[in-house]
């Protein structure tokens, strides 16, 4: 095992958390801004990308610059413990609703991808990288981007979904069609592909968007009921509304004007 073996106890429900336990010398490795709370033995400290990389400073910054690419920061921050006995703990936090999904690389042939920003945290000696879609439709289209994290190495690492999560093993062949902003992560065997929405009434009407994502097995998916841009998008449409109006008032703007707005 090159990356540190790790407990672990997942806390919540809506809004979840994960404590990670860490013997003397163990570290664990997470984004920026998912720090909730940790004991007094464990220490951070903050470096360039997943701190897994070689080449001296150069190869450092071109671990780290990648990151900008899918929308993350230089920096991660790793919290070691630095005690000389007993196991201590640190908290990490989901930044919106949804599940915690806990993944031992191990068990997924030691590579699985996912959404560029479903990384929470991971075992120190796993690297966070990049995965390009190599078929320029997933890259046009593809709704989350052309560019994917990947998780490498046979440690335990943490992803979070918005929503529900529902996991499907894919037998070969057996493909599904989901909502381009739906997959959080699959396995690295998993074939994922654009499908363009059949009629031109749905397609434009609908409402549910041009494409599909359409994966092909042999390998497992994981499948979130609330992407964050859908909850964005809904919430910037609801600003963007009268108060009354989404609260079903029959007044409507009418009850607006008597209110003073």
């Amino acid at each position: 095992m090159s990356a540190h073996e790790i407990d672990y106890a997942i806390m919540g429900e809506e809004i979840q958390c994960v404590e990670v336990q860490l013997d003397p010398g163990e570290s664990v490795i997470a984004e920026a801004g998912s720090f909730m709370m940790m004991d007094p033995e464990i220490s951070m400290e903050t470096i360039f990308g997943d701190g897994n990389r070689g080449g001296g400073l150069m190869g450092k910054l071109m671990g780290a610059g990648k990151r900008l690419l899918t929308g993350e920061s230089l920096f991660m921050t790793v919290f070691t413990h630095s005690g000389g006995y007993g196991r201590k703990s640190v908290t990490f936090a989901a930044p919106y609703p949804g599940k915690i999904i806990p993944l031992d690389l191990q068990q997924y042939g030691g590579k699985i991808i996912c959404q560029k920003d479903a990384f929470l945290c991971a075992a120190k000696g796993v690297s966070i990288g990049i995965e390009f879609q190599r078929k320029l439709g997933v890259g046009f289209f593809g709704g989350e981007g052309f560019i994917m994290q990947k998780l490498e190495g046979d440690g335990l690492s943490f992803v979070h979904s918005g929503g529900h999560v529902i996991e499907r093993t894919l037998q070969p062949g057996e493909t599904i069609k989901l909502d381009t902003g739906c997959l959080v992560a699959m396995t690295a065997n998993v074939e994922y592909n654009i499908e363009f929405v059949k009629g031109v009434k749905t397609a434009l009407f609908g409402g549910e968007g041009l494409f599909f994502a359409t994966l092909r097995g042999p390998g497992k998916v994981w499948v979130q009921s609330l992407p964050f841009s859908r909850m964005a998008d809904r919430i910037l449409s609801a600003a963007g509304n009268s108060g009354r109006k989404e609260e079903g008032s029959i007044l409507g703007g009418l009850g607006n004007l008597l209110d003073g707005k």
